[in-house]
Formats: structure tokens, C-alpha cells, sequence
């Protein structure tokens, strides 16, 4: 879609512009990559509904397949989710001890939901962006995980469960005790206190800024192999493409993971 009336900036900057929604003087507005909108309550449309529909068909999927379910001779949709069920659930039972109620379900919503995240910048960059000019929208990311705000929200929801999860394994008292006085002993808690605070903070900021620089630095890969003529693109696009599949599970299998052992870590005494 890069022309003759496009330079190779304006097209990369225009496909890393989300739609941009922000409330400014008593009403709302849409930004643009020449006026962006630069307030609190600004919102990326694209980001928001690509999540949404995602989770949705992620919940539609796994309804279907529970609906189906047999205890005879399964199908293929009953194997292939099964088979995940089983895969998440083992991988909790090796890094959580405690109960497992709600851990499973989330470690499998979050490996699932970032893979169909992920799985997304596979679809061709200009694909989205030309439906959407039909229909008067100028701007469309379909990559949640390349966008800032998207694995920050995921990242800071685990943040909350750490917490969460350190009180209900040691009580207001012992997590409070473990903070003060882990590792150095209680003469030293002014280093105790500093060190567990950037602990804390950074795991995440480490769950955030891993997926999304992946998927940042993959899509902008992407846009820049569109730029190349059309019968040039095939070579490398389907090279990275390639490589890119590996990518898409392992970010999400990394992000589960980690998100298991941190709130492992938190419930734990140490």
C-alpha cells in the first residue's frame, strides 16, 4: 500500500498508530499520527476490541468443545483441548503447591488469550488497515501484544494476584514480616524493604516489556518486508513468517509460566 504519495516513514508510522480515542475539553476525540492524542483517558480502540473478540472466541471455542464432550470415543476438538487442559494443569502442579482453583483456570486463560494475541501478527499488515478504510477507520492494529497498554493490563492484574496470593498464603502479618525482614534479617530492613520493593515492581515490568518487545520488534519487522516490491516479499516474509511461529507459543508459554512461579514465590513462606 506504500505509493508513490507515501514515503517509507509516513506508511511505518501509520501502521504503528492505534485508534486513538481521548476525552479532551468535555468530549471525545480521535487522534491521528499528526495530532495524537495526548491526555489520561485515551483509549486504543483497536487493542480493546481485538481483545475482547479474542477472549470470545476463546471462551467460544472451549464452550463448544465442553459441549461436544464425551466419555466414549472423543473427537479431534475434545483431544486437541484436552490435551492443553492437561498440558497448563501439569505445569501448574510443577510450580504451584498450593490450591489450584483459580491458578489453573488463569494460567490457561492467560497462555490461550496471549497465543491468539500473538498468533494475530500473522495476518498480512495490510489486510486490516484497507478493511478499515472502507469503512471510514484510518488506523487498525490487530496485535494486542505489540501494544504497550495491552501487556501492561495483563502484567499489572498479576501484579494485584501477587499480592493477593502473599496474603492468603502467610496472612497480613507474615507477608508483611517476609517483606521487612527477607533476606538480610530484621536489623537490616531498610535493605530488605528496598530490595523487595524493586523485586516486586519488576515483575511487571519484566512480564510486560518481554511480550511486548517480541511482538513490537515482529511486527515491525513485518511492515518493513511489506515495503519491499511485492515480488520481493515473499523470501523473507515467509522466512519470518516461519520463524514467527515459533515465537507465538513461546512468548505465551513464557508469560504463563513466569506468572505460576511469581505467584508460587508469593504464596510460599521463605
Amino acid at each position: 500500500m506504500a505509493g508513490a504519495e507515501t514515503t517509507p516513514t509516513e506508511y511505518v508510522t501509520h501502521h504503528l498508530f492505534h485508534a486513538q480515542a481521548c476525552y479532551v475539553d468535555g468530549g471525545w476525540h480521535f487522534g491521528s499520527q499528526y495530532a495524537p492524542c495526548t491526555t489520561f483517558w485515551t483509549f486504543h480502540l483497536d487493542t480493546l476490541i481485538f481483545s475482547v473478540l479474542l477472549g470470545f472466541l476463546f471462551l467460544g471455542f472451549f464452550w463448544a468443545a465442553a459441549r461436544k464432550a464425551t466419555s466414549g470415543t472423543p473427537g479431534g476438538l475434545q483431544n486437541f483441548v484436552e490435551t492443553l487442559v492437561d498440558f497448563v494443569d501439569n505445569a501448574v502442579k510443577d510450580s504451584f503447591h498450593g490450591p489450584r482453583g483459580f491458578i489453573a483456570p488463569l494460567a490457561l486463560t492467560i497462555f490461550v488469550w496471549v497465543f491468539l494475541w500473538n498468533l494475530m501478527d500473522l495476518i498480512p499488515v495490510d489486510l486490516f488497515p484497507a478493511m478499515g478504510r472502507l469503512v471510514g477507520i484510518e488506523y487498525l492494529r490487530v496485535v494486542p501484544s505489540a501494544d504497550m497498554n495491552g501487556t501492561f493490563a495483563l502484567s499489572l492484574t498479576v501484579f494485584a494476584l501477587i499480592i493477593i496470593y502473599g496474603i492468603k498464603g502467610k496472612g497480613v502479618g507474615g507477608f508483611a514480616k517476609e517483606f521487612v525482614t527477607h533476606p538480610f534479617g530484621g536489623l537490616m530492613f531498610p535493605a530488605n524493604i528496598i530490595l523487595n520493593t524493586v523485586e516486586l515492581v519488576a515483575k511487571p515490568i519484566s512480564l510486560a516489556m518481554r511480550l511486548f518487545g517480541n511482538l513490537y520488534a515482529a511486527e515491525l519487522i513485518f511492515i518493513l518486508i511489506a515495503l519491499l516490491p511485492w515480488w520481493a516479499q515473499w523470501l523473507p516474509g515467509s522466512a519470518w513468517a516461519i520463524f514467527h511461529i515459533l515465537v507465538i507459543p513461546l512468548q505465551a508459554f513464557i508469560f504463563m509460566t513466569l506468572t505460576i512461579v511469581y505467584l508460587s514465590l508469593a504464596y510460599e513462606s521463605h
